[in-house]
């Protein structure tokens, strides 16, 4: 074992933070919290899941991070097969759904059902599409008759098949990002209101207890560009002529209205869902609109708290709240989702938001996942937590030590959160780097950022049973981080298979260290976090 002095310094740094000596007493009674970060992770759209590649993830990130809902698009796409004809008469036919549910369910993990998106038979004609996959976004609203019965025909198949205890803690969400017209919805928010209601009607008429919600729009605006019935693109210039969009006062989308329009038709609400991306129109933010605009790392936190106090003001204070996507950026292109800064992002923001909402689903936890079709490269800036390949992102690494932290909050500051397992009183530490530099931009793009400031790291943990011993695990730059090490490669495009068995060891592998309590039952821990680093200081016995 190492002695009980911890003292470490790795990576580069232009100078170090400093921070006092802290002594956290381990006895204490902690605050208890809720790893709201397991609860949901989003993929790509349902028939992804029928393959063998995308289930194995699903039970790796199930099983390490601890994610027990998974959430997708296209659930009645015609790729599912949720209508056919047979001997001119169209039938309900739920084989597909049935697989999918199936084998998620032998993982362990639950459906976040999204009712999206149009069958052929319910689009409007000539309806228009999305994704390369081309799904129906169009309605006709002379059809939403036909929308409610496939609701209720499919909620109520539900129930036959998994049992009402099952599908009553499963949720129900209307619709993906409705707000953006003509991108998901070539249609009305009154048209959405009405779908919503539809929807909701189908579902309660099957079982009362049944969780339904929406209104799932993108991210937050600091204008009047989706008041309207449709997007007024011109609302948002103001956006793109600020010097400072942090100066901004932005809110949630079509959230307001969405209550209000419930209360009116007396519609039952479950659960409000948003997507709260850092960003604005950053669809691409190499070249295209939207291009550097990304928000300050406290934004996530800031749209939270809108929220809550919108839904405490409202007819339904007591709902859910699910944030059904979140990333660095809603962009599917973006390098930095398969880069060390995501990482550092994820956990902060995440330790930041405890206590502000019941989930906060990254957005995806695989690269198997085709809105845009295939990509040419291994490491496209996918949203995936692990690529195509099966090789484990830094986002992955955050996730996995985010689910080892006990129940119990002992201490917190900036970049350190120590907490305690309730049942075995094992303590499990998470200290990461967000430098300074960098607070007022989320990391986009295709700068790496593996600069910046560096932080000292300086507490005592006492009370513990003398000896206990502990591991630390750290995520770096060297460390973990595979694109870094792929391009040290040569970024072979394909890899071999030599290769892949290569970098996914060195994805796995973290800089580890072991520690222990001296006689007197503390432990002390100072050392530096080079910039981006994750450091999990974990008790094992």
């Amino acid at each position: 074992m190492k002695n009980i002095i911890f003292s470490l310094v790795f990576g580069s740094a232009l100078m170090v933070s400093a921070q006092k000596n802290i002594n956290i007493d381990v006895q204490k009674q902690g605050e208890p919290f809720d790893h709201y970060w397991s609860k949901m992770v989003g993929a790509g759209r349902a028939n992804e899941g029928l393959r063998a590649g995308w289930l194995e993830q699903l039970q790796d990130v199930q099983e390490h991070c601890g994610f027990e809902y998974v959430r997708f698009h296209g659930l009645f796409h015609d790729d599912m097969f949720p209508i056919v004809e047979e001997r001119g008469k169209l039938l309900y036919n739920w084989q597909y759904i049935d697989d999918l549910f199936d084998r998620m369910l032998d993982l362990n993990v639950k459906p976040f059902v999204e009712l999206a998106f149009l069958p052929s038979s319910m689009a409007a004609e000539n309806s228009k599409t999305v994704f390369w996959w081309k799904a129906n976004i169009t309605p006709d609203e002379s059809k939403f008759g036909e929308w409610h019965n496939l609701v209720k025909a499919f909620t109520q198949h539900c129930v036959d098949r998994y049992g009402i205890d099952e599908v009553r803690t499963w949720y129900f969400e209307v619709w993906n990002e409705p707000n953006l017209y003509p991108l998901f919805w070539d249609g009305t928010k009154s048209q959405y209101f009405e779908l919503y209601k539809q929807s909701a009607m189908a579902v309660k008429s099957v079982d009362s207890q049944l969780k339904i919600g929406g209104p799932s729009t993108s991210n937050f605006v600091p204008d009047t560009r989706f008041d309207g019935e449709t997007t007024d693109d011109e609302a948002s210039e103001a956006v793109f002529n600020t010097n400072d969009i942090n100066s901004l006062q932005w809110k949630g989308v079509w959230i307001e209205d969405f209550l209000k329009y419930c209360k009116a038709e007396g519609l039952p609400v479950d659960f409000v869902s948003t997507h709260p991306y850092p960003t604005d129109y950053a669809f691409n933010p190499e070249t295209g609109k939207g291009k550097g605009l990304t928000r300050h790392v406290q934004s996530v936190k800031e749209d939270l708290e809108w929220l809550n106090r919108t839904i405490a003001k409202s007819d339904f204070p007591d709902v859910e709240i699910h944030l059904t996507e979140w990333h660095t950026s809603p962009s599917s292109r973006d390098p930095m989702h398969d880069r060390l800064p995501a990482a550092a992002y994820i956990v902060k923001s995440n330790l930041d938001c405890i206590g502000l909402t019941n989930s906060l689903a990254l957005w995806t936890f695989t690269d198997i996942f085709e809105e845009k079709g295939g990509a040419a490269s291994i490491f496209h800036g996918g949203f995936g937590m692990i690529n195509f390949q099966g090789l484990k992102k830094p986002s992955y690494h955050a996730y996995r030590m985010l689910h080892q932290l006990g129940n119990q909050k002992l201490y917190k500051d900036d970049y350190l959160f120590v907490s305690k397992d309730s049942e075995t009183d094992n303590v499990v530490a998470l200290a990461y780097n967000y430098p300074k530099e960098y607070e007022n931009a989320v990391p986009s793009g295709s700068d790496k950022r593996e600069t910046g400031t560096s932080k000292k790291l300086n507490f005592s943990l006492k009370g513990l049973k003398a000896g206990s011993n502990f591991v630390i695990e750290i995520l770096d730059k060297d460390h973990g981080n595979i694109h870094n090490f792929w391009e040290a490669m040569g970024k072979p495009e394909p890899p071999t298979r030599e290769e892949i068995k290569v970098m996914k060891a060195y994805a796995n592998t973290m800089k580890t260290e072991y520690v222990k309590a001296d006689k007197n039952g503390e432990l002390n821990i100072n050392h530096n976090i080079a910039p981006w680093s994750l450091v999990l200081i974990k008790q094992i016995n």
